[in-house]
């Protein structure tokens, strides 16, 4: 019986596993079935249609008649029709308000070819359109064109938009995406560049024309804007690619404010919600790749193209733009990462070559290297401040000598060790030039450095005090990196003169022990720059430093246009920074001493002109000396007047106002000490004077002589030309950098040696 038993069992154990395999067989050829019948509607019936919308009610009335009846079904079908009567008054409410908004909404004619085409694909969504469109219209100036793509919009978009007066609106006739959309919308367009626009944003105030400076450059293929979210973080300052395709929004999360995000500089991609493209670069190119449809990834590949062409993708922060993010999209119902995973693929299909060859791992360290694809080396330059030209104090030439590096194609950071104030439009013109300038009241130098640790290849110092102060954080955190100090003045010996001048009596050891400390610190450097062959001489005269080149003061030659009979007047320049400033005790000696006796043979006035004037200057203001302060455009002076003074009894580095002036052509009377400083031969660049007679006797014949004075505006032009050549002096500038790249990597090398020989001994 036990036997029989066992028998049934195992058969009705068969009989089960047999109906749950044809079960499951079943299930399997019915959900194939199921998953073929529903791929067929979706392309005989697009989701979103009216069509699609009948069917799926009349499938679910179907469902009720079969699992409730009729009765039921009528019920229902009572409720469904007053809640749609309900839905639709809900649903034209806004859709009223919207239209009386859209027909006050209106877009300045443009011309037949503008210069930008405005390019907006929408699906849905009408009020994020709807807002876009009127920050554009009250953000925006110029010629420019707006082109919005309606990809088969359910919420009366269509309707909606129709009400704004000179917009275009394009009409898809099926759902297409956000690639079929922009490619369209660019096809129709006709401006010289293209600008791709999300309607989930919100652009500022001059957005657009930091664009358009970028865009025409010869080089630039593409320009993206800074996108923060409607919260104010930071949403991408440019994009970073890693070599397995996958991608990063650069600062995504941070304070948008920060230094770091708010430079020019050269990126892997810059999303497709804000960004620009030449129209032509575009056309040839063919377009967004229709392999990314319907979204993702398409604009990281256009950047690519772009770049695979000659092309450079840049990215401006000077361009703000709210982005809300993910609202653009139309992914019917299908999440956004599964198709970043699907277009990601794709995109390493395409790209597999230049991914592995060009692109770095994805690791935090690597993150300073990848945000800037630019291929110079990384500079770090620390000053006292960000060079405020008007201050004088040789900041004229740091900024010059900023400009040239970043011209050069370095990357580079600078960063204030005094006076971390933003000081525009210095701090704004710089970061234009792709500059990482830092301001603010919370900089740690040690912080960032220890943030950077290795990440720089030269680090230029100007300033015995700023030099003692940075050189054990660099020596800690940069120890492979070269170091230049920029002696841009020997500030001992500007202290021995003074010391001279007022009569202050210093010990032989005092003075001593003042040059060589400022010495000491040179010795620490690589590479020391002296600013004249002047002070390089006194350079080598205390030390046997055989690390010491000249690098000076780049202008350009502005030729004079006013002739000598049409000037006037006496012109002195020079800002007024410290207690007992160089120029301060310069025209208090010139107005005391010069000047009196020069108004006894000349009609004639002098102008003062110069930043934060002290006190003592400012009572020096009558009707023949005018104080003005500061004068943001020198150019009226230079012009009016008939001769520059330069009358200074101590000073250090070389006299950059002097330079400016010799430059624009108005002829000078200078000191002995200030001719020494630039190497001037009395009688040719200019007229040096050795005494307070001679100052005024050399003032007085310079001002009424004009064969004289023609004489030595032609020799001074001249020699700005040769000795202040930008291009020249751009040239020079990469050589000392190689040159103490090249001494930093004999260093290593030597230090490496001595590691070696150590370990070596130990061993034995």
């Amino acid at each position: 019986m036990t036997e029989l038993n066992a028998v049934v069992q195992a058969r009705d154990g068969r009989i089960n596993y047999l109906e749950s395999y044809i079960q499951d067989v079943h299930n399997g050829i019915m959900v194939q079935i199921m998953s073929r019948f529903r791929v067929i509607i979706d392309k005989l019936l697009r989701p979103g249609t009216k069509p699609r919308n009948y069917y799926e009610l009349g499938l679910t009335g179907m469902r009720v008649i079969l699992n409730e009846g009729w009765r039921s079904f009528f019920r229902r079908a009572r409720e469904w029709l007053v809640w749609m009567k309900e839905a639709k008054r809900e649903r034209l409410a806004p859709i009223t308000a919207f239209k009386k908004e859209a027909e006050k909404l209106i877009f300045p004619v443009p011309s037949k070819q503008p210069a930008v085409s405005i390019i907006i694909p929408a699906y849905n969504n009408c009020r994020y359109t709807l807002d876009c469109l009127k920050s554009i219209r009250e953000n925006t100036e110029g010629d420019f064109k707006v082109i919005v793509v309606d990809d088969c919009s359910t919420d009366g978009t269509k309707d909606i938009l129709s009400k704004i007066k000179n917009l275009r609106l394009i009409k898809n006739r099926h759902n297409s995406g956000f690639v079929y959309s922009c490619n369209r919308g660019a096809k129709a367009s006709k401006g010289k560049y293209i600008l791709f626009l999300n309607n989930d944003t919100l652009v500022t105030e001059n957005w657009l024309p930091p664009m358009l400076d970028l865009i025409k450059r010869e080089d630039v293929g593409a320009v993206g804007s800074r996108l923060v979210y409607p919260d104010g973080k930071l949403q991408e300052a440019g994009g970073i690619i890693w070599n397995d395709g996958s991608g990063w929004n650069y600062g995504r999360g941070d304070d948008p404010d920060k230094p770091e995000y708010n430079y020019v500089r050269e990126v892997d991609y810059c999303t497709g919600a804000s960004l620009l493209v030449k129209r032509e670069l575009f056309k040839k190119i063919g377009g967004l790749d229709k392999r990314f449809k319907p979204a993702y990834y398409e604009d990281s590949d256009l950047c690519f193209s772009i770049r695979k062409r000659g092309y450079r993708v840049m990215y401006q922060p000077k361009s703000l733009v709210v982005h809300f993010e993910g609202v653009t999209y139309n992914l019917g119902g299908t999440s956004g990462l599964s198709y970043t995973e699907i277009t990601r693929a794709k995109f390493i299909s395409k790209w597999s070559d230049v991914l592995h060859k060009c692109y770095l791992p994805q690791r935090p360290e690597n993150i300073f290297s990848a945000r800037d694809r630019r291929a110079g080396r990384s500079i770090l330059v620390v000053d006292d401040r960000v060079p405020v030209c008007h201050q004088g104090a040789g900041f004229p030439r740091a900024y010059q000598m900023l400009i040239l590096l970043a011209e050069l194609g370095y990357k580079v950071t600078f960063f204030p060790l005094g006076d971390t104030m933003p000081w525009q439009p210095y701090t704004g013109e710089l970061q234009q030039l792709g500059i990482e300038v830092f301001y603010g009241d919370k900089l740690d130098f040690m912080r960032f450095s220890k943030d950077r640790t290795r990440q720089y290849d030269l680090v230029l110092v100007s300033r015995p005090y700023l030099m003692e102060r940075a050189l054990p954080v660099i020596e800690e955190f940069f120890p492979d990196a070269a170091l230049v100090y920029d002696a841009e003045a020997m500030f001992s010996l500007r202290e021995l003169l003074k010391a001279k001048v007022k009569g202050t009596k210093l010990e032989d050891n005092d003075a001593e022990r003042m040059v060589w400390e400022e010495i000491s610190l040179m010795k620490k450097a690589d590479l020391v720059i002296a600013v004249s062959e002047n002070e390089k001489a006194i350079i080598l005269q205390k030390t046997s430093l055989d690390n010491v080149v000249v690098w000076g003061y780049p202008i350009e030659v502005n030729e004079p246009k006013t002739p000598f009979s049409e000037r006037n007047d006496i012109l002195f320049i020079g800002a007024f920074l410290g207690l007992d400033s160089p120029n301060e005790d310069a025209i208090l000696y010139f107005t005391n001493e010069i000047f009196p006796r020069v108004q006894q043979e000349l009609a004639c006035r002098l102008f003062i002109v110069g930043n934060t004037p002290p006190e003592p200057v400012k009572q020096l203001a009558s009707s023949s000396i005018i104080v003005t302060g500061y004068v943001e455009d020198l150019s009226e002076y230079y012009e009016k007047c008939r001769v520059f003074v330069v009358p200074h009894r101590y000073s250090a580095g070389i006299p950059l106002k002097l330079i400016d002036a010799m430059g624009h052509g108005i002829p000078s009377v200078v000191s002995e000490l200030t001719a020494s400083q630039l190497k001037l031969i009395d009688g040719k660049e200019t007229l040096v004077a050795k005494n307070t007679a001679e100052f005024m006797e050399k003032t007085v014949r310079l001002f009424r002589d004009e064969e004289l004075w023609y004489q030595l505006q032609q020799n001074a032009l001249q020699y700005v030309r040769q000795e202040c050549n930008p291009e020249s002096l751009k040239i020079a500038l990469k050589q000392i950098i190689n040159t103490a790249m090249g001494k930093s990597m004999h260093k290593q090398c030597h230090r490496a040696t001595i590691s070696r020989h150590s370990a070596r001994g130990m061993a034995d």
